[in-house]
């Protein structure tokens, strides 16, 4: 049954890939004539196929405080990291425009390449800080520019579910240096799906929970300090709580 499910997401994914080249072509036409427009069909597209992912890989999620999104500037989604899964969920679920800043083996993937700059995703090298910061300064730029950034701060997938890495202190400075809001993103059972039993893929429920939105705009230097962990902290207490719905 797993074989059957793997393969089916797989062909899945590919579809979605071949078909977003005929995507790409048509929205780099409409961006010509209006850039903004392209960008959301372009959003949208990649939403749909990440639906389409999830809904043959997963299938089952409970989602908490997708209404606590502001739709009104642009914000910095923060969540902890556990499966590959992760950016799939969240971006079917995300309502707008919004980059993932992801890692740099991915852009050596020519289809996912593309599809990803279209939606402005991101790709950091954590081994080159000079590169890394380039990328933090692109992220800053973006969402003063009205663009949505998601980021996981660990820098890496957990190897356990329920287990915690740190929170990188830069990944916090492309909200506060944007005076933008972080909307923490607690994400619960994706481990279960894939990564705990790899290459077997499984159906099993997952709770994702949007928390309230941290302002940073007028955040003193002590508190941009101590806000990665409290971010992690938080992230954690929901994870305890959330993991009981499962």
């Amino acid at each position: 049954m797993w074989i059957f499910r793997l393969a089916l997401t797989a062909i899945v994914l590919v579809l979605v890939l071949l078909i977003g080249v005929i995507e790409h072509v048509i929205t780099l036409v409409v961006g010509k004539f209006n850039p903004q427009k392209a960008l959301q069909m372009r959003s949208g597209y990649i939403r749909f196929g990440f639906k389409l992912v999830w809904l043959v890989a997963a299938g089952k999620t409970r989602v908490i405080g997708l209404e606590k999104i502001p739709t009104d500037r642009a914000v910095l989604f923060v969540g902890n990291h556990r499966s590959m899964l992760d950016v799939v969920i969240c971006g079917s679920l995300i309502p707008f425009p919004v980059g993932f800043i992801s890692k740099i083996e991915l852009e050596k993937i020519p289809l996912l390449r593309m599809q990803m700059r279209d939606i402005n995703c991101l790709f950091l090298d954590r081994k080159d800080d000079r590169k890394a910061l380039k990328v933090i300064l692109k992220a800053i730029e973006l969402v003063k520019g009205g663009q949505s950034m998601f980021i996981f701060p660990e820098g890496t997938r957990s190897k356990e579910e329920g287990k915690f890495l740190p929170f990188h202190a830069g990944s916090f400075k492309i909200a506060t240096k944007a005076k933008a809001p972080i909307v923490p993103v607690t994400i619960v059972g994706t481990g279960d799906i894939l990564e705990d039993h790899f290459p077997k893929i499984k159906a099993a429920p997952v709770v994702v929970e949007f928390g309230d939105p941290i302002e940073t705009a007028s955040m003193s230097r002590d508190e941009q300090k101590e806000l990665p962990d409290r971010v992690r902290n938080l992230i954690m207490e929901t994870y305890e709580r959330n993991k009981k719905l499962l």
